[in-house]
């Protein structure tokens, strides 16, 4: 009996083709394709307002700050005059620096004091006791209505000859004044309502109250450090970081307070100039006196100023700022 030998037959797997490597390649990127252009659908409002709202606006001001522009006369009249806004801003124009003047004594006055109350109400609001989150609505409260017009005018009759607070002193047998209409005491009383809001750095404050850990109050406490020390060896280098966040914004905030002095003084920056800060002074050189091109001088001027002002915070933060990763820069 005889057996055939069947002759092995070798098989081969073809190696893969490259088309389809091509292909999914090609729908991988086509898909990315697909994703980045929906992604540019959706960011189109942003983009268009960014465009329309913020970015042309700002570059057509700059513009109009090198011409003498009003906003009564038509494009015919309007010139080119270079840099004699800016010129005669700094050398000819005796307001400009008063309204400096007022703005710095506003900010550096009312900003430290209102960061200082805010911090002190956080302390005593930092513990769980009953009715606490009602006295946090309470004391943030003035942050809500923010520079609302209703506002300034409780305050402005608040503030007057005949107002409640002149009554309140009369229960202690002190003589009230017009405190918004007189030049020693109008600014003041614009001080007294920022720092009044100071609900919105305080609940900052409470935020980062909360992430200071109790072990090292615990350690200082072993070490003998009594409350004071606590504070100041404890509490404010944890909180550095946060007190550097609501200074740049309650900073910025100061100089750019409008409302209360608008309303207070009628829009004059009265009494005699005394509560005229930078950007009412703004208004009043671009829809008083309808010089658009000097206002538009005055916001860029604002701008450049508020800008360098952050650059020196941020400069100067790495010497008091303390981060717990220890990366202070």
């Amino acid at each position: 009996m005889t057996t055939k030998s069947v002759p092995a037959t070798s098989t081969t797997t073809a190696p893969p083709s490259s088309t389809s490597g091509r292909r999914g390649s090609a729908k991988g990127g086509s898909r990315r394709h697909g994703e980045g252009l929906a992604g540019y659908v959706f960011l189109s409002p942003w983009l268009l307002g960014l465009m329309a709202i913020t970015a042309f606006p700002m570059l057509f001001s700059l513009y109009l700050s090198f011409t003498n522009y009003d906003i009564l006369s038509s494009w015919e009249f309007v010139e080119w005059v270079g840099f004699e806004n800016y010129w005669d801003l700094f050398v000819n124009d005796q307001t400009f620096r008063h309204s400096v003047q007022v703005t710095l004594i506003f900010a550096f006055v009312a900003v430290p004091l209102k960061l200082a109350a805010a911090l002190g109400v956080a302390l005593l609001l930092n513990r769980e006791t009953r009715g606490v989150g009602l006295f946090r609505s309470l004391f943030y409260l003035p942050s809500l209505l923010g520079g609302s017009v209703a506002l300034a005018l409780i305050w402005r009759a608040m503030f007057s000859g005949d107002g409640a607070f002149n009554d309140f002193l009369g229960l202690f047998g002190i003589t009230g004044q017009p405190w918004v209409n007189d030049p020693d005491w109008a600014l003041e009383t614009l001080m007294v309502l920022a720092i009044w809001q100071f609900g919105a750095p305080m609940v900052i404050f409470l935020a980062g109250l909360k992430q200071v850990p109790t072990e090292l109050y615990e350690a200082a406490s072993v070490d003998g450090a009594g409350k004071i020390r606590q504070f100041f060896n404890v509490t404010l280098p944890m909180l550095s970081p946060v007190i550097f966040f609501n200074l740049v914004l309650e900073t910025i905030n100061g100089f750019q307070g409008f409302t209360a002095a608008f309303v207070i003084s009628n829009g004059t920056g009265g009494p005699v100039d005394s509560t005229m800060l930078y950007t009412l002074y703004l208004y009043t050189k671009g829809f008083t006196e309808f010089q658009m091109g000097y206002a538009s001088a005055l916001a860029w001027v604002f701008l450049i100023a508020i800008g360098l002002i952050t650059v020196l915070f941020f400069s100067t933060g790495r010497f008091w700022v303390h981060y717990s990763d220890g990366d202070n820069d």
